[in-house]
């Protein structure tokens, strides 16, 4: 078997805040800029919507 690491991993990045949108970013090969409009739109609404995930995600998801 091969010992190579094909898989990826969720891992905060070094990032604006807290990492959460550049480990969100790499994760899915996407650019980070994506997770964060996302956030931004979702606390419009009153602010519990986008902030709650992020803080969660950002407990959840360890450190690079």
């Amino acid at each position: 078997m091969k010992e190579t690491s094909e898989y990826k991993q969720l891992r905060r990045q070094n990032g604006v805040i807290g990492g959460v949108c550049g480990g969100l970013g790499e994760f899915f090969g996407i650019s980070p800029i994506w997770f964060r409009l996302l956030f931004v739109i979702l606390a419009l609404p009153g602010g519990v919507p986008g902030l709650l995930p992020y803080i969660l995600l950002w407990i959840i998801i360890p450190k690079k």
